[in-house]
């Protein structure tokens, strides 16, 4: 049965940060995940994740400045790509995370994109190099350019012709069934195809990113799939509640969530 984790960047928002943590446990999560842990210190993380019982299944590195969404796949921005992987390891260190995402950074239109994916294989080469050491995982993930525009990888396809290139085993791909629904659809063939690529799985309804049991996906049966590929890691729970997170969370009962009483 799939391991779902609390997205804390999306669910629990009407509490501060740090409380999400205990709302998680409570609704009967055992894992959780976080986009942007950098606002509060790694140690209080930590605090909170070893008094709730909880598993931190995946980070993001630094976004970086403004509107920027990393810079993994951008010419000359190497040394600050290695310097967002080092912090996030270092939260990963304290905070027992075994997978961070690496962003690849928004791709300027004018500019040919075989340049970004060569900066990008470099520079997964060495994270994955540095991440190993540290017993973590570096992963990559297509994001859909409606919800990102111009986010530089956008189909699975992409992330494993990057990951091909890259040719290290601590490099894998994050397949969120959300932004693959909205680009190619077939997610059955996808997870068929990319059994053992992946090593971290994200899910929300389609179209409007509410809870899964909304839109066009049928989760029921894509979760099943999930099992029969022998997926056995972290299914990320990363969509909007529609009317507060406890409201909605009737979805999760079938896969072992139940709120306490």
């Amino acid at each position: 049965m799939p391991k779902l984790a609390a997205n804390l960047s999306y669910l629990f928002q009407e509490l501060p940060l740090l409380d999400r943590f205990g709302a998680a446990a409570a609704a009967g999560f055992t894992g959780v995940e976080l986009l942007f842990p950098y606002e509060v210190p790694a140690a209080a993380i930590a605090e909170r994740l070893e008094r709730h019982g909880l598993t931190l299944a995946l980070i993001n590195t630094p976004a970086g400045e403004g509107s920027e969404r990393g810079c993994g796949a951008l010419p000359g921005r190497e040394r600050d790509f290695i310097a967002g992987i080092e912090r996030a390891l270092a939260y990963a260190a304290v905070t027992k995370c075994r997978r961070i995402h690496a962003l690849a950074g928004v791709w300027p239109e004018d500019r040919p994109k075989r340049e970004g994916e060569a900066a990008l294989v470099a520079n997964l080469r060495r994270a994955a190099e540095l991440a190993a050491a540290h017993g973590v995982r570096v992963l990559i993930e297509p994001i859909n350019p409606r919800d990102l525009p111009g986010y530089f990888l956008n189909t699975p396809a992409q992330a494993v012709a990057i990951l091909d290139r890259v040719g290290h085993s601590n490099a894998e791909l994050q397949l969120d069934l959300y932004h693959c629904q909205i680009m190619e659809g077939d997610l059955a063939r996808h997870i068929r195809d990319l059994a053992g690529r992946f090593g971290h799985v994200q899910i929300a309804g389609v179209p409007e990113r509410h809870e899964p049991d909304t839109g066009e996906v049928n989760y029921e049966y894509v979760l099943g799939l999930l099992d029969e590929t022998g997926y056995a890691g972290w299914v990320g729970c990363e969509y909007r509640p529609k009317a507060g997170t406890l409201a909605g969370l009737g979805w999760a009962r079938a896969w072992g969530i139940s709120p306490r009483t």
